[in-house]
């Protein structure tokens, strides 16, 4: 995506996600320290969905979301590495280097089985809550 003919830039970042969540819909009560966990929130269930398909460094894990999302999320590095070095600090994922299909020395993440178990809980939630939200737009019953 990118750059639309009328000028605007339509490319989301997570961070432009959870900004839209946080001040467009109406949840202006919410702390600094609850935004940033809703932000770490998404990315990291975004993450380990990525991984859930297997073993990538940290670049293909970032260009794998935007193809999963049909180039609508772009997660930059600044969000992405933190969040690597957090998942893999819970136990949730674990790194490997390796060499890239570049040829350059890469760390490889995978899931763990505490990290399988923690994609299923919160791609639960995260189903039961855009489903909710869905029938809600529009209007059903």
């Amino acid at each position: 995506m990118g750059v639309r003919r009328d000028g605007c830039d339509d490319t989301l970042t997570v961070d432009k996600l959870v900004i839209y969540f946080v001040e467009r819909l109406g949840i202006f009560h919410m702390g600094k320290q609850a935004k940033a966990e809703l932000l770490q929130g998404i990315l990291d269930l975004l993450i380990l969905r990525t991984l859930a398909s297997g073993p990538l460094h940290g670049w293909g894990i970032s260009r794998r979301i935007q193809q999963l999302s049909q180039d609508v999320f772009t997660i930059n590095q600044g969000s992405l590495y933190p969040a690597l070095y957090r998942l893999e600090a819970a136990g949730l994922i674990e790194g490997e280097w390796g060499t890239s299909p570049e040829g350059r020395k890469a760390k490889f993440y995978r899931l763990t089985r505490s990290g399988r178990k923690r994609l299923g809980e919160e791609s639960t939630y995260w189903l039961l809550f855009s489903k909710a939200v869905n029938h809600v737009l529009q209007g059903a019953s």
